[in-house]
This record gives C-alpha cells, structure tokens and sequence, in this order.
C-alpha cells in the first residue's frame, strides 16, 4: 500500500488472530485505510514470532486470548525483545483493562487495548494503531466509559473537565483533537493538561517515561472497573 497523499509512509502491520473469518475480518478492514499496509497474517504466536524480524512490523494487533503455547500479551513481551520499537495492540472480547495495568512500566509505553467489537469503528481502530506507533497508551472508548476514580486516589482529585479530557488522552486523542471534541481552544487544552499533570505528581523533566503514557497508566492503576466477565490471568499462563 502506497502512503497517503501528504507521503507519509504507509505503517506496517502485523496480525496474528486465531480465529480464520476474525482475522480476516480484519485484513479487510485495514486494506481500505490509507497508511496501512498489512505485511503479515498470522493464526499463532509461535509463526508470528519466527517471521517478525525478517517482516520489521511497526506494529502488532494481537489477540489477547490465542490458543497454543502463548496468549497475545505473552507475546508481545516476546515480540517487544525482538523488536524493541514495536507498537502492540491487544484485541479482547472482554473488557479487562488491568492487563494493561500490570504491565511493567519500562515497556508499557506503545501498546494499546481495544475490544474486538470496537474493530468496525474506524476511528477507535486508527487510534489504536497509531497510538501504539507513537509510544501512547489508547484505551477502548468503551472501557473508558467504565472506569472511576477510586476513593481518595489523585484521579479522584481532578475537576469533572480535567477528568474529561483524561478520559480522551486514554482513547489516544491530540490536544488539537480533544479541543475540537470539546469544543475548546488548544491553549485551554494544554492548560488543563498541565494542571492534570500536576494533581497526578508526573513530572515532565523526568524523560523515561512520556507524560501522556504516565498519566494513562495512573488513570488505570486508581480507577475501578465494571467488568463484563470474569478477569483470566493471562500474565501467568504457561507458555
């Protein structure tokens, strides 16, 4: 697939879904998206990790729950060795952000979360993607609805707006993007991303983690979360 019409280059992607009409589902809908160049199809986790170095994807869409010897975040710890620039996005039928949570937090930053059901919106997709590229945390917009501060946390401490626009930082939007959405201007929105930053204890100067990626994993980390079914603890399966 050629870049978009501004030549930036197309990012590569790599899939790996062991259901046959899912995966397939999904190669469709990234070959009608400009910028996106699928140059890998996979049903497990052992092939995928044999041919990722010689394929150079920029980023993995893996299947949090594959069947064999790895589930999805197994490898793509496994892939991130490999490949330590690699963007992950993990697809789930059910909402569990704490997988995302729990993940060290000198690699967490470029691996992004969203529910199967959410691959048909577009946006939430591209987000996804791009996010991971970039070195973010991107939530699904519908795991975000599901998330609250917890009593006394630093989140709990943010102002309804500040909340707000932290809920649309974790889906992976710009500042220019969350001033349209809510109808700001970009000063406003750096302001109050400023403010936020500040009621979390982040602290810019420190560079080993991205503001933006420390403030998702701190939103995640003191916030509770509805489930949909009951969590399986796929950080310690054997692989």
């Amino acid at each position: 697939m050629e870049g978009s019409g501004d030549g930036a280059a197309a990012i590569r992607v790599m899939l790996v879904e062991d259901e046959d009409l899912y995966r397939d589902l999904l190669r469709v809908v990234l070959s009608h998206q400009s910028r996106m160049d699928v140059i890998g199809s996979f049903a497990d986790g052992e092939s995928a990790l044999r041919e990722a170095e010689a394929l150079a994807p920029q980023v993995a869409i893996l299947d949090i729950e594959l069947r064999g010897g790895m589930n999805g975040i197994q490898l793509g710890l496994a892939l991130r060795r490999r490949l330590p620039g690699l963007g992950v996005v993990l697809l789930s039928n059910h909402g569990d952000p704490e997988f995302i949570a729990s993940l060290p937090q000198e690699v967490i930053a470029g691996w992004s979360y969203l529910l199967k059901k959410s691959v048909s919106d577009v946006a939430s997709l591209r987000r996804a993607i791009e996010g991971a590229v970039a070195g973010f945390v991107v939530l699904d917009p519908q795991l975000v609805i599901g998330l609250r501060p917890r009593r006394g946390s630093r989140h709990a401490g943010l102002t309804p707006r500040q909340r707000e626009i932290l809920a649309l930082i974790a889906q992976g939007l710009t500042n220019s993007a969350i001033a349209r959405e809510l109808h700001l201007a970009d000063k406003s929105v750096e302001n109050q991303i400023n403010a936020i930053y500040q009621q979390l204890g982040i602290d810019r100067e420190d560079t080993s983690v991205q503001p933006r990626v420390k403030a998702v994993l701190i939103y995640l980390q003191e916030s509770m979360y509805q489930r949909d079914g009951p969590p399986g603890d796929l950080m310690r399966q054997s692989p």
